[in-house]
């Protein structure tokens, strides 16, 4: 009898841990996206009237898998206007984006 708990109990163990070694792709996918659009703005040609300028983009995808920019928060038009023309209606190579979750992103532009 006590042969048949100390099996069990070794099976639950081995069987538990290997419910929780995933060797699954651990690609957060919200992290490659915030690396493409960082590529996206990179290249700009406006002068900064501060050191910086922040905005925090709100965006989704359509069925196209294209980003559709919703709001651009920041103070700065200039700044809006910059990244709405960049970012709206562009393909993003990241995995599968999801239609119709919304995603935030943070935006810095420094001088």
């Amino acid at each position: 009898m006590r042969k048949i708990k100390i099996a069990s109990v070794a099976f639950m163990l081995f069987a538990t841990l290997g419910a929780f070694a995933n060797k699954g792709n651990n690609e957060v996918p919200e992290k490659s996206l915030s690396t493409q659009i960082y590529e996206m703005l990179k290249q700009n040609s406006f002068e900064l009237q501060y050191d910086e300028m922040t905005a925090d983009v709100r965006f989704t995808f359509n069925e196209k898998g294209e980003m559709v920019v919703l709001s651009v928060a920041t103070k700065n038009e200039v700044l809006e206007k910059f990244v709405k023309s960049r970012l709206n209606y562009q393909k993003v190579e990241s995995g599968n984006p999801v239609e119709g979750k919304i995603y935030t992103v943070s935006v810095r532009i420094t001088a």
